[in-house]
């Protein structure tokens, strides 16, 4: 695999993980007791914790993406395995 192709796919697994994580831990000012900004939605985190979240985010990404890189490699799982492939897509065995 190419490293462009490497850089991308891992973009691809980080930008992802990072919309699954953002959630976590949330309080809104209602939940905490705290008085809200003027002006603010009344959905928005008083401490969104974005640098532990980036951090994870590195981390669930990267572990995700090493175990998608090993069956690149390895072959675990192909597209012949998925039930259905063989009769569907652009990338039929022939």
């Amino acid at each position: 695999m190419k490293p462009a192709s490497v850089a991308a796919i891992y973009l691809l697994f980080w930008s992802l993980t990072l919309f699954a994580v953002l959630p976590f831990g949330v309080r809104t000012s209602h939940e905490d007791g705290s008085d809200p900004v003027p002006g603010q939605a009344d959905s928005a985190p008083t401490n969104p914790m974005l640098g532990k979240k980036l951090v994870w985010t590195t981390i669930i990404s990267t572990a995700l993406f090493l175990l998608f890189y090993a069956n690149y490699n390895a072959g675990w799982i192909k597209l012949n395995d998925i039930p259905g492939w063989e009769d569907t897509g652009p990338y039929r065995p022939r």
